[in-house]
């Protein structure tokens, strides 16, 4: 009986999961908002998402990790999607602020840095292929900490590219990723011997969504009060990255699709193309000369994504439809529960 209100539980979770997400987000910039010490919450959102992270993990056959490394083709067009498109689009659309050197900066920081961390969680409520994108998560950090410095060069003349370090994507690498990673590892490993590690595996995916809820509540608000401290000068950003993330869920389909990739590697395509590396960044951005404007740049993409990525989890599936025999047989099997 507890299994089956355990599963009533997850199912209702995950159906009204968009709701949920853009709740949480509110609450948590209302919070934010009201409370003065609410940003030292900015503390907990490292470990929030490395949790969210390890009970992702839990979900993945580590056999769809060593398959993702071998798909070449994916791994190709991940790489175009953001090292080609996306610079090419951000280029456009950071002559919108390149007015206000702060904003650019943040715009730049923020937008050419492809996302490592709870895109990985969004991609599995989508219904994408999160194996994949997680045996890619080093060659996007590699790739993203190479890159950036020559973008930022070439997109502001040279300005703030020597100011790029390593040390926070090498740290969101390790805590981020690999720990959880080796955790979950271990746990899948010891769940068929122990029952005690078998439950912690079985719990992963029921806890997936109450995590999620979570780091949005933390990050919104932690980060409300560097937002409404900018106030009309943050009005240009919202468009701007809106049209991002529709223009790179659009972008990341039409390459998967036209690169003959299977609906769940289209899935993850997208959701790779339209999702930052922002909470990586965002220390790079408080370490700038201009670190107000150029933080709060960097954290309203972080509210225009999360809100947008609610959103995705519904339409980015109906953009790249399962197989039809899959979706009805799939469909069968929640009718009959």
């Amino acid at each position: 009986m507890d299994s089956m209100a355990g599963i009533r539980l997850r199912d209702a979770l995950e159906r009204h999961q968009i709701s949920l997400c853009l709740a949480a987000l509110a609450a948590g910039f209302l919070a934010g908002a009201a409370v003065p010490g609410a940003s030292a919450l900015q503390a907990l959102i490292n470990p929030a998402i490395a949790l969210l992270l390890y009970a992702t993990f839990l979900a993945v056959p580590f056999t769809r990790i060593r398959a993702g490394l071998l798909d070449l083709r994916f791994l190709g067009l991940l790489l175009l999607l953001n090292f080609v498109l996306v610079p090419a689009l951000v280029f456009v659309l950071s002559r919108f602020v390149a007015h206000d050197a702060a904003l650019l900066t943040g715009v730049l920081l923020v937008l050419l840095a492809p996302c490592v961390d709870y895109v990985i969680v969004f991609s599995a409520l989508g219904g994408a292929d999160h194996g994949k994108l997680l045996a890619a998560t080093p060659l996007l950090m590699i790739a993203q900490l190479l890159l950036l410095p020559p973008f930022l060069w070439l997109f502001t003349s040279g300005s703030v590219a020597g100011l790029i370090e390593p040390g926070p994507f090498l740290e969101a690498l390790v805590f981020l990723i690999l720990l959880p990673l080796a955790a979950a590892a271990a746990t899948q490993l010891l769940a068929g011997r122990r029952p005690a590690f078998r439950a912690l595996a079985a719990a992963g995916n029921a806890s997936m969504v109450p995590l999620m809820l979570v780091v949005l509540f933390t990050v919104a608000a932690s980060q409300a009060r560097r937002v409404l401290e900018e106030g009309l000068s943050l009005a240009w950003l919202v468009p701007l990255y809106a049209v991002f993330l529709a223009v790179m869920v659009l972008a990341g389909a039409f390459t998967g699709r036209a690169g003959g990739l299977d609906y769940g590697s289209a899935r993850a395509l997208a959701f790779s193309g339209a999702t930052r590396n922002s909470l990586v960044v965002l220390p790079l951005a408080l370490a700038l000369p201009d670190a107000g404007g150029t933080a709060a740049a960097v954290v309203t993409q972080t509210f225009v994504e999360l809100a947008g990525m609610a959103l995705c989890i519904r339409f980015i599936p109906q953009l790249l439809p399962r197989p039809a025999g899959r979706a009805a047989g799939e469909s069968n099997r929640r009718n009959r529960r």
